[in-house]
């Protein structure tokens, strides 16, 4: 990755768009998207704010994050949907995020998108603070939603499917999420120790590629431990570009796992706007894009946290993905579903 895990954080501007109200409905940039597929699609999206306490071992004083929550709207079902965690890229508000985490809570998912500003030091001793994500989110985040599910004047209380995490990520975001999937406590992003919730059942990532600190130019084994793991890469995209996320998928261990390139996009393709940080310049309009990303991690979402027969074959029987913009490598664990 050539923005690494420290040099993401010595550009001096973060991504910050206004702030905005609770209990708004989104609209989405593409509401046909998901009903394509023939699986659950849910028109309206709420938006709601929590505050997310950090439970980061051997801290100082308590912390907190601001946290978006995008959700159906159900008036009429008692339904609950499992919880997803997207993860940010480093400098990019949680605002940013906004067109995508709708489109994929379109789908049957509570998305949840933090904000976590925390300090690193650079290889040069600088100190730099910013906005970036971290490993111990995964716990926080869950122990809130177990929390909100469980009180009656919160607007998830029972809603929430607080047996089953999935992890979204953008670039440094991705690769928090690939190291809690392997359940070790990776330098950078990482503090003090980390446990693997049982909660956590799938992670697909975009713009991510996977190095160990400092990076030498090796890309080592992820040990997945059979949980589903999917990159999502931008054929354009100029920060982690193609080959490494393509390396980084060899790597992989275990099946499930997919590997899914979008043409024409670039590192801030899943972003409500286009960033010059990356000096590629995407051809694949941004809505289409943001669309075509949340689809797809729609679909491998489904597949493993709902056991979505349909979404499934859409990841794994390539011949079914028919997505112009698309193409599709994976491999499965288990037998093709036979509903199409």
């Amino acid at each position: 990755m050539k923005e690494t895990i420290y040099a993401a954080l010595t550009c001096a501007c973060l991504i910050i768009n206004p702030s905005f109200n609770a209990k708004q409905a989104v609209a989405s940039p593409s509401p046909q998207t998901a009903a394509q597929d023939s699986i659950p699609f849910f028109q309206q999206v709420d938006r709601s704010t929590i505050t997310i306490a950090s439970q980061t071992p051997n801290q100082t004083a308590a912390t907190s994050d601001p946290a978006d929550v995008y959700f159906p709207r159900t008036p009429a079902l008692k339904k609950k949907f499992p919880i997803v965690l997207l993860l940010q890229g480093a400098l990019v508000d949680k605002s940013a995020y906004s067109n995508f985490a709708t489109e994929v809570a379109r789908s049957g998912f509570i998305v949840v998108v933090p904000n976590r500003t925390r300090s690193l030091t650079a290889p040069n001793g600088q100190t730099l603070t910013g906005l970036a994500a971290e490993q111990q989110q995964v716990n926080d985040v869950l122990k809130q939603m177990i929390a909100e599910n469980a009180n009656p004047q919160s607007r998830l209380a029972n809603r929430v499917d607080t047996n089953k995490l999935g992890l979204l990520g953008h670039s440094l975001g991705g690769y928090v999420g690939l190291g809690a999937i392997q359940n070790q406590c990776f330098p950078g992003v990482c503090t003090g120790t980390f446990t693997r919730p049982p909660e956590l059942k799938a992670g697909i990532f975009y713009g991510t590629n996977f190095r160990t600190p400092p990076i030498t130019g090796a890309f080592p084994a992820i040990d997945n431990q059979n949980i589903p793991t999917a990159l999502i890469g931008g054929s354009l995209d100029g920060v982690s570009d193609l080959d490494e996320t393509q390396r980084t998928y060899q790597q992989i261990q275990t099946p499930p796992k997919a590997l899914i390139i979008v043409k024409g996009a670039n590192h801030y393709s899943m972003t409500n706007q286009d960033n010059p940080r990356d000096p590629s310049r995407p051809t694949l309009n941004q809505t289409q894009a943001i669309a075509t990303i949340a689809r797809w991690s729609a679909l491998f979402l489904r597949a493993h946290l709902l056991d979505d027969p349909v979404a499934f074959n859409r990841i794994y029987k390539r011949a079914t993905a028919q997505d112009g913009n698309v193409t599709v490598t994976s491999e499965s664990a288990q037998p093709i579903r036979s509903k199409p």
